[in-house]
């Protein structure tokens, strides 16, 4: 069962929603539905270079690497991002190329998120975005379905957990997904493409670890992101962690966390907006 980073029900409070809403509201992706029905097996390519344009004239990066997002800008082009996730839509993820996949669901997650939030914009946080499909206790646009790929109707949580974390098993994923929130890795400032893939994930690894809303080390002590301990096994358990940062660090910072112990984990959902 895949951990949910912003909603957690109990088994007694999900049977109640389900006799009281009825069980058409709660209808999932079926169970590795992904495997089965979106593992790539082909060798095409996508163009991606309309959300390319888009990103480089609305992402902005700051002097500490930090990407922040001219969301006026981008709603004033929200044709020309909607057009683009139309496209992404319409296309056939099964007969990309893995890189290309990979690239191309992580696009879809961004593009989509980038739109929820335009539309919505001023807002504070994305967790104001509530377009339902998230019970009585939920927040977010996460888990309404928002996009329709080979006739599945799929949500944002339906593509992180069921699609690219399953699929793709690169804890390197984590680092290209971008919820629209302060201590969300960077919202990269290009389309991932099959050929730039590897290359963008570690750049955004490397700007998020060596920023303090990664990893962030006072008197000895590390205060982690939040996606650390939420998708621990994803990056080997949470003992693996200070290996996996120190790999990404500067060796100033890398050295530090070396001397210094995990003392908890943070999150700040504020919008990143310019």
């Amino acid at each position: 069962m895949n951990v949910d980073r912003r909603t957690i029900l109990s088994g007694a409070v999900l049977s109640g929603i389900v006799s009281l809403a009825g069980a058409s509201l709660l209808t999932p992706l079926p169970a590795h539905a992904a495997l089965t029905g979106f593992r790539p097996a082909g060798s095409d390519g996508f163009d991606h270079s309309a959300y390319d344009a888009l990103l480089r004239a609305h992402v902005i990066s700051d002097a500490n690497s930090y990407n922040r997002v001219d969301y006026r800008g981008v709603k004033s082009q929200l044709g020309a991002l909607k057009s683009y996730v139309a496209a992404l839509e319409a296309a056939n993820p099964v007969s990309l190329s893995p890189n290309e996949a990979h690239a191309y669901w992580i696009n879809l997650y961004n593009a989509k998120t980038l739109e929820v939030v335009a539309e919505a914009f001023p807002v504070s946080s994305i967790k104001k975005v509530n377009l339902g499909g998230s019970f009585l206790f939920g927040s977010g646009p996460w888990k309404a379905k928002l996009m329709t790929v080979n006739g599945v109707d799929l949500s944002l949580d339906d593509i992180e957990h069921e699609i690219v974390r399953a699929l793709f098993k690169n804890p390197m994923s984590h680092y290209g997904l971008n919820c629209a929130s302060y201590s969300c890795p960077n919202l990269a400032a290009r389309a991932f493409t099959g050929a730039n893939l590897d290359a963008q994930l570690r750049q955004n690894a490397v700007d998020y670890v060596n920023h303090p809303r990664g990893v962030k080390i006072e008197n000895n002590r590390i205060t982690a992101s939040k996606i650390y301990s939420w998708y621990a096994s994803d990056f080997g358990g949470k003992g693996k962690l200070k290996a996996h940062w120190s790999g990404l660090a500067a060796p100033e910072k890398a050295a530090r966390i070396a001397g210094a112990s995990i003392a908890g984990y943070d999150y700040d959902w504020s919008i990143n907006a310019l």
